[in-house]
């Protein structure tokens, strides 16, 4: 497969100043951004969006306002996109999502979540041991997942906010219920900074490695604490028993040099998703089946996810365990969105409300066109105002570039292998996933 991914148009960067789109938002071919292939799918029983009654449930498991989330100019859209989605079979990347449904955001800006605790991302570091490293891993891994997969965090230090444009914007807390993030163009990059604030300045370099099968590329660093992570994601999507059911494909390898000149190195898999709510169009995420961190000292966790089930339970629930060459010492409970606590007692072991770093980026003007936040600009700009057909117009115009390309791409910040080596070691601890995973190392910034 070498170093060369899919293709790219040499045409399709933008003078400054105008915002490029990617193709479709959700994989699909160029067809504009309403809906298209739903006329060639044989719809099923009527399904329409409605308003919300006492016994939906909202991202939390909490009632529903009982409002109509779904625009009024969007309904018909709306039901012609759930008929099709309970039509489909297979990988649903043919599916274009009504345009209120997306997000102004391009997915190569979602590495970001990894490091909104940049705290306890360098806290890794000063553990004393192999099982407190272990656990503070743990720790911030959990930490992470709120960010990552909710919309609610929000960020934190004095002064984050201030330069307009400039910094991460969580997920979509003003815009309503999870969006559908802006499927990247091949080669498309996003760079970004935590400041130093008292634990050393940490970086994210982020290239969009495949289009088909997307894939993002990512490497965050903190030299001064000497902790760096370095992995790739992506996505597999389904329908079935009314939600989207989405496997991440990828992992994430985590270094951390320890006293004495040694590294200790963690392998991190990541987990299942189930976006639900989809029938009353305010859809939330809830995490599904398990994930694991194995570290080359012996240590692994591993982490199940509950959510609220119809008669019982709590969403966003997890229980953890630590275990050192097969036997536990330590369990945890609780809610990612929230407290986990060390197993039988009041200890406190991760708090997910604590507020969010948001990583700064550069001005746009002093972007190349390739990042994200120059080559989306027309595009958010239409769809957080609300002028879909501005923002169709931009998507459409990249999506005819990028049909016609006719050169083949090579990585620029990532170097492809086909087997990950630090991959095969450690997942040998883990059952029940692939015992050998490709990846994408990083080479540095150009």
């Amino acid at each position: 497969m070498g170093i060369f991914r899919n293709k790219r148009s040499a045409s399709l960067p933008v003078p400054a100043g105008s915002a490029s789109s990617a193709v479709c938002a959700d994989g699909s071919s160029p067809s504009g951004m309403q809906h298209a292939n739903l006329h060639s799918i044989i719809s099923p029983p009527s399904v329409s969006p409605r308003l919300a009654s006492p016994s939906d449930t909202s991202r939390d498991g909490s009632a529903t306002s009982g409002t109509d989330v779904v625009p009024t100019e969007q309904k018909a859209g709306w039901t012609s996109f759930i008929k099709s989605l309970a039509s489909m079979t297979g990988d649903l990347s043919s599916m274009t999502a009504p345009p209120f449904i997306l997000s102004p955001t391009s997915l190569t800006e979602f590495p970001a979540y990894w490091c909104e605790r940049p705290e306890l991302f360098a806290d890794i570091a000063t553990g004393r041991t192999e099982q407190d490293r272990a656990e503070k891993v743990l720790r911030w891994f959990i930490c992470t997942l709120k960010g990552q997969y909710t919309d609610d965090g929000h960020c934190c230090f004095p002064g984050a906010r201030a330069i307009a444009n400039n910094t991460f914007k969580t997920r979509n807390e003003k815009m309503g219920s999870e969006k559908k993030p802006l499927n990247p163009v091949l080669g498309e990059e996003f760079f970004g900074v935590w400041p130093d604030v008292g634990f050393g300045e940490t970086t994210l370099s982020v290239e969009q490695v495949s289009h088909h099968p997307p894939v993002t590329a990512y490497f965050i660093q903190n030299k001064k604490a000497r902790v760096t992570l370095q992995g790739h994601s992506g996505q597999k999507t389904s329908f079935s028993g009314g939600s989207i059911n989405v496997k991440q494909n990828g992992h994430a390898i985590l270094t951390v040099d320890v006293p004495g000149g040694k590294k200790e190195t963690f392998l991190i898999t990541l987990p299942k998703l189930q976006i639900q709510g989809l029938v009353w169009g305010s859809p939330y995420i809830e995490l599904t089946d398990s994930t694991a961190i194995v570290s080359d000292t012996g240590y692994v966790a591993n982490i199940d996810y509950k959510g609220k089930g119809w008669v019982s339970g709590k969403a966003h629930s997890y229980k953890a365990t630590l275990a050192h060459n097969g036997k536990t010492v330590r369990s945890y409970e609780g809610t990612w969105t929230a407290i986990g606590k060390v197993a039988k007692s009041d200890e406190i072991f991760t708090d997910a409300t604590v507020p969010k770093t948001e990583v700064t980026v550069k001005p746009i003007e002093e972007q190349s066109d390739w990042e994200s936040r120059k080559l989306w600009r027309a595009t958010a700009q239409g769809i957080r105002s609300g002028d879909y057909d501005a923002a169709s117009r931009d998507k459409s115009r990249i999506e005819a570039n990028e049909a016609s390309a006719g050169k083949q791409w090579q990585l620029k910040l990532f170097q492809y292998v086909e087997s990950d080596p630090v991959y095969k070691q450690l997942a040998a601890h883990v059952k029940g996933i692939p015992s050998e995973e490709d990846a994408y190392i990083f080479r540095g910034n150009a």
